[in-house]
């Protein structure tokens, strides 16, 4: 047949192909219930899978544009974040060299705060993440978090997405108390007039600080470390403060966050894949303590006992952190000399609490503390009620002997706290911001929970 003939032939083939099977179904009333129970099979089993796909995305529609976001949002709450103005939050990292007066930021604000990436850790989880950066990653975690809203009807919990910790690091040496305390003033006048801060007096907000709360709580009394008084503002004193170290007297508001570290997973199976390799990973070191010795009285004690003993045992690794070493500033060097040993010691940093700590959880390293506040009365939201279940608590009178004191624990009872400390990884990692659903309660899931669990009470007492 010549191929200008074809489409003369068209209509006659369509009707057989279309007809003939209808021939044979009612010749045969067998194959109809046939293809009538295969079609009703296909339904049953099709549809509902197809109804579970749409109803677990959600569609949001921001700024003219579509994104499908997996909803696995199991707080039974919403959070609503404020759009501040830019001036108290992404404003500040235009000028990123002025952050601190120590060093330059601009490295450490990029990829919303977790740094510069790691390619030599082998993963695309490792960053070389600042230790006062945790304000940031919070904020870009709540950011794409499942249980966002942007309809503050419907929100139990109000997010401020303050970068209080950059602004006051920034002001260290500023002489002028007006100009040093200008923006968290500003912030409180800023919130005081939206009605959703009206409707319960803020008692239902909450905002990150990457810093310690004695930054933002300058006293008259003592001496001027450059902190400015936000945390003291009368206005602000009924939200909740989360902060990398709380004040253990006058912190009522305040709940301790982890610090962050170099890890940000953005699923589960990297999460496990780092478990797995810290319980495999061998620890021919009873203990270690990564850091460097300090002035003042009790803070050079304790310290100075730590680094003469290490120096003096065969079992002790040291890690020397004098000032300029690089070693300690290097991610891979720490965590490989901390996942090698079963101890690590955790002395008080400039201040009650070090980034440190966390450093040792995420090496499946048992932490060993001298002092209750650098762990125990600081981060109870994120650690086990029993401390023995996964650090040593040395008194004074024992620091003199921290070799003896650890080789009297029982290997069975190393093993079980070791155990315990790897389990607490997720609980204290600030999974990746992009990644909307990890597979695990990361530290900002547990903030939300445990935010919710004290703002509802509250709630309900003014209604």
């Amino acid at each position: 047949m010549a191929a200008k003939d074809r489409p003369l032939f068209k209509d006659k083939e369509v009707k057989e192909t279309h007809f003939k099977p209808l021939l044979v179904f009612t010749k045969h009333p067998l194959y109809i219930f046939i293809f009538f129970f295969s079609w009703f099979l296909f339904l049953f089993y099709w549809l509902p899978a197809r109804t579970n796909v749409i109803s677990s995305t959600v569609a949001h529609k921001k700024n003219g544009q579509n994104s499908m976001m997996k909803r696995t949002c199991d707080l039974g709450a919403h959070v609503y974040m404020y759009e501040l103005p830019e001036k108290f939050n992404s404003g500040l990292l235009r000028d990123c060299r002025s952050l601190s007066v120590y060093t330059d930021m601009c490295p450490h604000v990029k990829n919303r705060g977790l740094g510069r990436p790691l390619p030599e850790m082998g993963s695309p989880s490792w960053y070389a993440t600042h230790q006062f950066i945790a304000e940031m990653i919070f904020h870009a975690r709540v950011e794409n978090h499942p249980c966002r809203t942007w309809d503050p009807a419907g929100a139990q919990l109000f997010y401020v997405p303050f970068y209080g910790g950059l602004h006051v690091s920034s002001h260290f040496r500023e002489p002028d108390l007006s100009v040093r305390d200008r923006l968290a003033v500003e912030l409180a006048e800023y919130l005081s007039q939206q009605p959703t801060w009206q409707a319960h007096q803020g008692g239902d907000h909450f905002l990150s600080l990457g810093r310690t709360a004695w930054d933002f709580m300058r006293s008259n009394d003592g001496p001027d470390f450059g902190a400015n008084t936000l945390l003291k503002l009368p206005r602000l004193r009924n939200m909740s403060v989360l902060t990398v170290e709380r004040n253990p007297w006058h912190g009522s508001n305040q709940f301790g966050i982890p610090y962050a570290s170099y890890f940000h997973p953005s699923m589960w199976n990297e999460m496990l894949t780092w478990q797995n390799k810290m319980r495999e990973s061998p620890r021919p070191h009873l203990f270690t303590f990564v850091g460097a010795t300090r002035t003042g009285v009790e803070k050079a004690e304790v310290r100075n006992a730590i680094v003469k003993q290490c120096a003096q045992s065969t079992r002790c690794r040291p890690l020397q952190c004098a000032r300029g070493a690089s070693e300690c500033h290097d991610p891979d060097r720490v965590l490989s000399v901390m996942s090698r040993s079963s101890f690590c010691m955790q002395p008080p940093g400039d201040s009650f609490t070090r980034r440190s700590v966390f450093d040792s959880v995420l090496a499946g390293c048992i932490p060993v503390f001298f002092s209750p506040h650098t762990a125990y009365t600081q981060y109870r939201w994120y650690l086990p009620a029993d401390r023995g279940e996964y650090s040593v608590y040395l008194e004074e009178e024992k620091w003199g002997r921290i070799e003896a004191e650890l080789l009297k624990i029982p290997a069975e009872k190393v093993a079980g706290m070791r155990a315990t400390v790897i389990d607490m990884i997720p609980r204290i990692t600030y999974a990746h911001p992009n990644a909307s659903d990890v597979g695990f309660k990361d530290a900002v899931d547990v903030a939300l929970e445990q935010l919710l669990k004290r703002v509802r009470p509250r709630l309900v007492e003014k209604i």
